[in-house]
């Protein structure tokens, strides 16, 4: 009978909330615990004043306030560890849909997908990823980054995200394993720099512009890039702009949506980061990544992470290759990783094309004699330097 008094309650507060606000339709209850911060517990309050201003979706429940004055569902705590008690305990109990808080101690394999706002345009970029370790190989960890960012982004309400890769280490191989698993028929969107060279590859340039909806990169670099982008109008000490560091997502993440901010998070992200926990709860975001994994698993997922984990061959002592006669190198290819750049060189010396190494303004380059450029991009594309 208790439990019918109670969904009978819960129901005519919902009406009666809907009739005063407009929107009818079970809230998303989004805790925030307001310990931890460099600001103090009313900068994070006055972000949960600004959710609960701007969006009538959205309910907020506090942790770590004893104020019943303060307008809010709240529950006492001492400190972040009991915040953080509270909240599993609110979890098991099903009373919150999701918890933005800070500090959180994420498993090995999870990360977290952050969303900022860009300078150039105003437009929304999610940054796959911003902190944790999806994965502790680097290249395998770029491309479970793309999957999650792509699951956020779906469950944010974007059908068809578009993707690009940050211009760092890995990246190129990053593509490569991208477009094998598109080939199997992996369903990705990719984004076009707006350099004049176009490409996947994503520059300064697109980061100010939110060329693509997904840009993925490691998490120490998101990490850094969250930073710059919430607090460069600030002086870094605080974060005034964008939704946080967002949910943690991947293998061995609970069923539980927790949002991260920082100790540097002012209201304005604080709010940001409750919305974007809104949206994902509200978008069956960790389902969503369920089905982005298996999609890419039928397009040869697994397979592209094996490559990556195959143990190293005993380093073998490398015939001496001969540079060919050297040639006037007037043309560039592009595309190639960092790591492979000396080893495509050599390819090309083995082919008796005369080559160097160099590095442009989209990355690593190999130089090569205009003649030789389509000799050179075939005998690159056969030795898998470039896709």
């Amino acid at each position: 009978m208790s439990n019918i008094n109670q969904q009978l309650s819960d129901t005519f507060n919902a009406m009666a909330d809907g009739l005063l606000s407009g929107q009818f339709g079970k809230k998303t209850r989004i805790a925030l615990t307001l310990v931890g911060s460099e600001h103090g517990p009313q900068e994070l309050l006055r972000g949960a004043q600004l959710v609960a201003r701007q969006y009538s979706d959205i309910e907020p429940v506090l942790i770590g306030c004893d104020d019943p004055e303060c307008g809010f569902e709240c529950y006492p705590a001492a400190d972040l560890h009991e915040c953080h008690k509270v909240m599993e305990g609110l979890f098991a109990d099903k009373k919150i849909d999701g918890c933005v808080t800070l500090h959180y101690a994420f498993p090995l394999g999870v990360s977290t997908m952050g969303k900022v706002v860009t300078p150039g345009t105003g437009r929304e970029m999610i940054i796959a990823s911003t902190t944790g370790t999806t994965d502790t190989n680097r290249q395998a960890a770029l491309l479970k980054n793309t999957i999650y960012g792509i699951a956020l982004a779906k469950a944010s309400g974007i059908k068809k995200p578009t993707v690009g890769v940050l211009n760092i280490d890995g990246a190129a191989l990053c593509e490569r394993s991208l477009r094998e698993l598109a080939e199997g028929g992996y369903d990705i969107h990719f984004a076009e720099s707006g350099r004049a060279d176009g490409g996947i590859a994503m520059r300064g340039n697109d980061l100010l512009q939110g060329t693509p909806d997904v840009m993925v990169t490691d998490s120490l670099t998101g990490n850094l890039l969250m930073k710059m982008f919430s607090s460069f109008t600030t002086g870094g000490s605080y974060e005034a702009s964008g939704f946080g560091y967002g949910p943690g997502l991947g293998e061995g993440a609970s069923d539980k949506l927790i949002n991260i901010i920082s100790r540097a998070s002012g209201a304005p992200v604080v709010a940001g980061a409750m919305r974007l926990c809104a949206d994902a709860a509200k978008g069956s975001v960790m389902k969503r990544v369920d089905e982005e994994w298996e999609a890419a698993s039928l397009a040869g997922l697994n397979s592209v992470l094996a490559k990556y984990r195959q143990p190293k061959q005993p380093v073998e002592a490398k015939t001496e290759v001969i540079a060919p006669p050297e040639k006037v190198t007037d043309a560039e290819i592009g595309g190639i990783d960092i790591l492979e750049i000396e080893d495509a060189c050599q390819a090309l010396w083995k082919a008796n094309i005369f080559a160097r190494t160099g590095m442009g303004c989209t990355g690593p380059i190999v130089l090569v004699a205009r003649d030789d450029l389509e000799q050179a991009r075939a005998q690159l594309t056969e030795t898998k330097f470039i896709g």
